[in-house]
C-alpha cells in the first residue's frame, strides 16, 4: 500500500468508526449533556480528566465551556483536572501519580458537580480514583471509554452514565470521543441558549 491509500485508509476507517458508533451513542450522548446542563443550572460544576491526548480532550472540552463554542455565551464553570503543573507534580511526588486527578476532585468538587472522566482504555489508574473520589463527593460521573471498557465500567454508579466506543484502536477511540465532546458543546449550547 502507498503512503496516499495508507492515508485513505485511516479517514475510512475514521468515517466507519463514528458512523457505527452513531447510533449505539447518541442517547447517551444526550442524557450526559442533559445532566451537564442540569449540573450548571444547579450553579454546579464541570471537573475534567484524562492521561495523554484524553488529557488534550479533558482541556479543550473545558476551555470550549469556559469561553464558547460556536455562539456567543456566558463562560460556563468548568475546569480541566490536567492543567496544573505545580498540583500534578506535588501530588504525583508526595503521593503518587495515581492521585493526580482524585486529591484535586476531593479539594474542589461538591456534591452536584459533575466529573467527565476519559481514558481510551478504560484502565487509568489516575482516572480510576478520580470516578472513586467523585462518588465520594456526591458528584456525578460522565465517563468516556473505548475498548472494553476496563474498570472505569465496572465502577460506575446507577446514576453515572457511561459513553463507551467499542472499538480497539487508540486513535479511533480518540477520533470518537472528540466528535464526542463536539456533540456535547453543541447540545449544552442548544439546551441553554435555544440554538437551532
Amino acid at each position: 500500500m502507498d503512503l496516499t491509500d495508507r492515508i485513505c485508509q485511516h479517514f475510512d476507517d475514521s468515517a466507519q468508526i463514528k458512523l457505527q458508533a452513531k447510533e449505539l451513542l447518541a442517547q447517551p450522548i444526550a442524557y450526559a449533556a442533559k445532566a451537564l446542563v442540569a449540573c450548571l443550572m444547579n450553579e454546579g460544576k464541570i471537573l475534567s480528566c484524562g492521561n495523554g491526548g484524553s488529557a488534550a480532550d479533558a482541556q479543550h472540552f473545558a476551555a470550549e465551556l469556559l469561553n464558547r463554542f460556536e455562539v456567543e455565551r456566558p463562560g460556563l464553570a468548568a475546569i480541566a483536572l490536567t492543567t496544573d503543573s505545580s498540583v500534578l507534580t506535588s501530588i504525583a511526588n508526595d503521593y503518587s501519580y495515581s492521585q493526580v486527578f482524585s486529591r484535586q476532585v476531593r479539594a474542589l468538587g461538591m456534591a452536584g458537580d459533575v466529573l467527565l472522566a476519559i481514558s481510551t482504555s478504560g484502565n487509568s489508574a489516575n482516572v480510576v480514583e478520580a470516578v472513586h473520589a467523585a462518588h465520594e463527593r456526591g458528584m456525578r460521573v460522565i465517563a468516556l471509554i473505548g475498548h472494553n471498557g476496563g474498570v472505569i465500567k465496572g465502577i460506575l454508579a446507577a446514576d453515572d452514565i457511561r459513553i463507551w466506543v467499542d472499538a480497539d484502536n487508540t486513535a479511533r477511540i480518540q477520533e470518537v470521543h472528540l466528535l464526542i465532546l463536539h456533540c456535547l458543546c453543541d447540545a449544552i449550547d442548544h439546551l441553554l441558549m435555544g440554538v437551532e
